[in-house]
C-alpha cells in the first residue's frame, strides 16, 4: 500500500482489485472501467515449475571459436527458449517467424546465427529492421558485443542523426545494417543502399513498425529485396495487419512461439485517483519521494508535456531526464544511457519509449497521462516485472 504525504488518500486511490484483463486490442483505453487497471500479483504455489529443457548449448553450437568467446563474455550459458528454438533454423538458413515478448533474448537469437553465417561467408550481407531509433541501437551495441575483434561492421541508420555520416559509412565495408524503416527508405532512394545486395533480412517488433504507420515503407522495403533470401520475422502479436506483411515476407516458413504466459503476470498493477487536478504533480511528488521508487519510468501524452514535468522533478532535486521526439537522436540515446547506469533514476517519456527496450530493473512505471489504447498500456507497463522481477505499476485516473 503506497503512502502519500498531504492530499493523497490511500483508502480512496486504491479500489479494492476487482477487475481482470481483456486481450489487448485497438479500443481506445477510456472504454474500459478503471478496476481493469488493477491487478495484484498473486503469489505462486512452491509447487515444482516444468523448466524448459535446452535443446542446444553455447559452447557445443557448431559456431566459429572467437563468436563463442564474445558469447561467453557476456556470461551468456543457458539458451533462453526463443534462441533455444530459432537459432537452429535460422543456421539451417530456414524462414523464421518468431512470435515472443520484449525481454526473452530475441535478439541474441538472431544476431548469433547471423553473424556466425557472415563469419563462414563474408560476401553475406544483413539487413536488420526496427521500429524505433532506441530499439535500433539497443540492437546495434549487443551486435558490436558479439562481434568484438571479429572484424565484421555494422552501419547504423536511423534519423534523429546526420544522414551524410550514415551514407559515409555506407560506402566502406559492413555486412550489417540496422535501422528504422524512414531512415533505409530514404538512403535507399538516394542510392546510398542498395538493397538487392541483401541476402538475409530481420523484421523486428514487427507489430509495432505496423502500428506506428511505417506499412507503406516496409512493403516497399521488402519490394526492393530480392526474392532469394533468408527472412526472419519477430512480432510479440499476430494480428491481421501484421499477417498483412507477413505474406510478402517469408517463404515456406518455420514459426516458433515462446509467447506461453501473460507478459504482465509479474506486475502489481493499481491506479490512484486524482481528484483535483491542480494536485496531481504533487501527488507523484509524494510517491516518488517514498524509498521502494528506485528506479521509475513515468510515460506521459505530449513531447511538452514529459518535458515540463521533467524540468520541475529536476528543480525539486530529483535525478531525472526525459526522452521525446523533440529531442536530438544523441540527446535521448544519452538519456537513455544515464537511466541504465543509474545515473538517473527517473525517466520521463512518451509512448517511443514503450516498445523493445530492455532496461534492468524497473522498479515502477507510472502512467502519469493515461495511454490512447489499451495496447499501448500493456506495452507500457511492460517494462517492469521483467526477467521474473515483480514491478509495479501505477495509473492516474481523473
Amino acid at each position: 500500500m503506497y503512502q502519500q504525504r498531504r492530499s493523497y488518500n490511500p483508502r480512496n486511490s486504491f479500489p479494492r482489485p476487482g477487475g481482470r484483463y481483456s486481450t489487448p486490442n485497438k479500443r481506445p483505453i477510456k472504454s474500459f472501467n478503471p478496476s481493469d487497471l488493477v491487478k495484484r500479483v498473486v503469489p505462486q504455489e512452491s509447487a515444482p515449475q516444468e523448466v524448459p529443457v535446452s535443446t542446444i548449448q553455447f559452447e557445443t553450437l557448431n559456431i566459429s571459436l572467437p563468436l563463442k568467446g564474445n558469447i561467453a563474455y557476456k556470461k551468456y550459458t543457458e539458451p533462453t527458449p526463443i534462441q533455444d528454438q530459432a537459432i537452429p533454423h535460422i543456421m539451417e538458413g530456414r524462414d523464421v517467424i518468431g512470435i515472443a515478448n520484449t525481454g526473452t533474448g530475441k535478439t541474441a537469437a538472431f544476431l548469433i546465427p547471423l553473424i556466425d553465417k557472415v563469419l563462414k561467408n563474408p560476401y553475406s550481407k544483413v539487413l536488420i529492421v526496427a521500429p524505433t531509433r532506441e530499439l535500433a541501437t539497443q540492437i546495434q551495441q549487443e551486435f558490436e558485443d558479439f562481434t568484438y575483434r571479429l572484424g565484421i561492421y555494422s552501419v547504423l541508420c536511423i534519423g534523429g542523426t546526420r544522414a551524410y555520416r550514415q551514407q559515409a559509412d555506407l560506402r566502406r565495408r559492413y555486412n550489417f545494417v540496422i535501422g528504422t524503416p524512414g531512415r533505409l527508405k530514404d538512403l535507399s532512394n538516394t542510392r546510398d543502399l542498395d538493397l538487392e545486395t541483401f541476402d538475409t533480412v530481420v523484421l523486428d517488433e514487427v507489430d509495432h513498425i505496423v502500428d506506428i504507420g511505417f506499412i507503406t515503407d516496409i512493403t516497399y522495403l521488402i519490394s526492393l529485396l530480392p526474392q532469394k533470401r533468408q527472412s526472419l520475422f519477430f512480432s510479440a502479436t499476430f494480428d491481421e495487419k501484421v499477417k498483412a506483411v507477413l505474406r510478402a515476407f517469408v517463404t515456406d516458413p518455420i514459426t516458433v512461439s515462446v509467447k506461453k504466459q501473460d507478459t504482465t503476470q509479474n506486475i502489481d498493477q493499481d491506479i490512484i485517483r486524482v481528484h483535483d487536478k491542480s494536485r496531481k504533480f504533487e501527488q507523484l511528488h509524494d510517491l516518488l519521494l517514498q524509498k521502494q521508487f528506485e528506479k521509475v519510468l513515468i510515460f506521459g501524452r505530449t513531447k511538452w508535456g514529459v518535458q515540463k514535468l521533467a524540468d520541475e522533478l529536476v528543480r525539486r532535486g530529483f535525478k531525472a531526464d526525459a526522452i521525446h521526439g523533440n529531442k536530438r537522436q544523441p540527446q535521448r540515446q544519452k538519456a537513455l544511457d544515464l537511466f541504465k547506469r543509474n545515473v538517473t533514476t527517473i525517466l520521463l517519456a512518451t509512448d517511443v519509449a514503450a516498445r523493445g527496450l530492455d532496461i534492468d530493473n524497473v522498479s515502477h512505471v507510472i502512467n502519469y497521462d493515461m495511454p490512447a489504447t489499451y495496447e499501448d498500456y500493456i506495452h507500457r507497463i511492460g517494462r517492469t516485472g521483467r526477467a521474473n522481477k515483480l514491478g509495479v505499476a501505477l495509473t492516474f485516473v481523473d
